[in-house]
């Protein structure tokens, strides 16, 4: 017992070592996702970060442009209104072509759109629609949609502080 005892903190170790590495590098899929973004998403993905915030009633989704480059910005802003305006309507094309058809929440959101009230806003820096229902599986939905994108997009992404 003892033996596996050490086995396991070792393990846990090299783990924690590691995952700094790969935090700051791409993941196959990471990469794979970010490639697949370049022919979905305008703006230069290493000039941005994608915040997620999951709320009681839905969530926050905000890109925001690191650089400060104006160009980015009105890049970041158009996709994000038109992509408003395709998920208000069930179309979510664009995230299965960057994360694949099998993606958390993804079906969900599309069948139960009708239930998704999702409003665009400028930022300073960028852009952020904001998801709410009163349905909690639509809900749930979303926030595994939100987990999902936050673990594809690796180092640009991440939840709100």
């Amino acid at each position: 017992m003892q033996r596996i005892g050490r086995m396991v903190w070792v393990s846990l170790a090299i783990a924690a070592c590691g995952e700094g590495e790969e935090t700051a590098q791409h993941t196959p899929r990471q990469a794979a996702v970010a490639e697949r973004g370049t022919a979905v998403m305008p703006f230069d993905l290493e000039a941005t970060t994608h915040v997620f915030e999951k709320t009681e009633y839905g969530g926050l989704q905000q890109v925001v442009v690191d650089t400060g480059d104006p160009q980015q910005v009105a890049l970041v802003r158009e996709h994000l209104k038109h992509e408003a305006e395709r998920f208000s309507s069930g179309d979510f094309h664009d995230p299965a072509m960057i994360h694949g058809d099998d993606m958390a929440g993804l079906n969900e959101l599309a069948e139960g759109h009708a239930d998704l009230v999702i409003e665009f806003s400028e930022l300073a820096q960028g852009a952020e629609l904001r998801y709410s229902s009163d349905d909690p599986d639509l809900v749930a939905a979303l926030h595994a949609w939100f987990d999902a994108q936050v673990s594809d997009h690796g180092r640009h992404a991440r939840t709100s502080r």
